[in-house]
């Protein structure tokens, strides 16, 4: 069993030495009983995740645990996380800047606006995540469905009354 584990741990290390992504972290391994964990630190969200599709990949495995953290090299405050955020969605070509925003509280990524359709989302998620100081990211994006400006004022009023509606419907009265 143990040379089993080793081969396995030497398969896990190589496929992580051998990704652009996370070759340069010096991520630790461990495997007992056909379980892979782990360790080590990180820039991104989007190589932890990285972790996740390697180890996924790897044959034999029976299960396997992302211990790894996500840090930068000193200290990066939500404005910042905002701004890299920001950089990463106007690099992506699949998505559109102006009715996608974000937020960041202590390296939690909001993404709020519109996109025009799930594979828009998807691009913002992934793009969002490759920013320093992401630690998560939520979508509050919408999907355009209707095909109307977002921005409209008949979008904002159909909002409102989706709202209001909701409202009296169990959630807190306004009126």
């Amino acid at each position: 069993m143990a040379s089993r584990d080793q081969e396995l741990r030497r398969a896990v290390k190589d496929a992580l030495d051998s990704d652009i992504r996370t070759r340069n972290y010096d991520l630790k391994v461990t495997v007992a009983g056909g379980v892979a964990r782990v360790t080590g630190i990180v820039d991104t969200l989007s190589e932890k995740e990285q972790v996740d599709q390697i180890l996924s990949g790897i044959r034999g495995l029976k299960e396997f645990d992302n211990g790894v953290s996500i840090s930068t090299d000193g200290s990066i405050i939500d404005e910042d996380v905002e701004e890299e955020v920001t950089e990463e969605l106007n690099a992506d070509p699949a998505v559109n800047l102006r009715n996608v925003g974000a937020r960041s509280v202590r390296g939690n990524v909001f993404l709020m606006g519109a996109v025009d359709s799930p594979e828009e989302e998807k691009a913002a998620i992934r793009a969002a995540s490759r920013a320093r100081g992401v630690r998560s990211v939520v979508s509050r994006l919408k999907i355009n469905k209707n095909g109307y400006d977002i921005n409209s004022l008949e979008a904002i009023f159909h909002h409102q009354v989706n709202n209001d509606k909701e409202d009296r419907d169990g959630r807190k009265d306004i009126f």
